[in-house]
């Protein structure tokens, strides 16, 4: 569906696209586009570089992975005193790696990046995990870590907890221990962001990040629906019939269907007042 030209949807577009950036560069990126224009990409590089050195300074020459994860842990979440943020989950500050990083809290996503960056600097290559609602590490296929509490080891056990606490009834399948990559990764940090703002009633920025994903993902029906909501919400009738119609062409058998419809008839009614 056409939009009119957003040259900051248009940056993000051409960001997440370039494979000469990194992953944390792109989130870095993500911030600086969002909520700080003045954001100084490099400065949090280094900082990101401070802290996997001062880990590579502390460790001997002992290469097995347990034991690096085990210093990786030491030293990120006891001695430098990062955490998730049980407080404050849905503070949009906690999907921006830069906030991270100044206040060592953040979500499982953010605090995975990070997690998984530090770890380079030791010769660790873990994986990003796209656990439902949930991101996860794997350090192979054997060692399944939750960098939110502090790098902890799960058993499958642990894993069916995370899924009935956050969907009830979901059973435990092994591919949901999938490695995703950056983009999926930063498509997921820009639907976080997006609920974030919702939850703070920050409209206008929960439709940026729509506009951000589906720049990314056009056809992405979870999306299109919010974009109508959103429009609607913001008094854009036209373009909220247009995409919430979408949406049900998409998505006929969709949960929320009934919702969308009386949206739908809502919308209609106030045009012809």
């Amino acid at each position: 569906m056409e939009e009119k030209f957003d040259p900051l949807v248009a940056e993000w577009l051409s960001f997440v696209r370039n494979p000469n950036f990194n992953l944390v560069e792109k989130c870095l990126k993500f911030a600086q586009i969002l909520e700080y224009p003045d954001l100084n990409v490099e400065d949090y590089i280094k900082k990101i570089s401070r802290i996997g050195k001062s880990l590579k300074e502390s460790i001997n020459d002992v290469k097995n992975p347990t034991y690096l994860i085990s210093m990786l842990n030491e030293h990120l979440f006891e001695n430098l005193g990062f955490s998730g943020d049980d407080d404050d989950y849905y503070n949009p500050k906690n999907n921006f790696l830069n906030e991270v990083i100044d206040k060592k809290t953040g979500l499982p996503i953010t605090i995975s990046i990070l997690y998984v960056e530090i770890a380079k600097f030791i010769g660790l290559d873990l994986k990003i995990v796209g656990f439902p609602s949930h991101i996860l590490v794997k350090y192979n296929e054997e060692l399944i870590l939750d960098p939110f509490y502090d790098g902890r080891l799960l058993d499958v056990d642990d894993l069916q907890d995370i899924l009935d606490v956050n969907f009830g009834e979901v059973e435990f399948k092994p591919e949901f221990l999938d490695e995703i990559k950056s983009e999926q990764i930063l498509m997921r940090l820009t639907r976080n962001l997006k609920n974030s703002y919702i939850q703070s009633f920050v409209y206008d920025k929960a439709l940026q990040c729509t506009n951000m994903a589906l720049a990314v993902e056009p056809e992405s029906p979870e999306d299109i629906r919010d974009k109508g909501i959103l429009e609607e919400r913001a008094l854009n009738s036209e373009t909220a019939l247009k995409y919430l119609n979408k949406y049900l062409e998409l998505n006929p058998n969709a949960e929320d269907v009934d919702f969308i419809l009386e949206l739908i008839r809502n919308i209609k009614q106030k045009i012809n007042q």
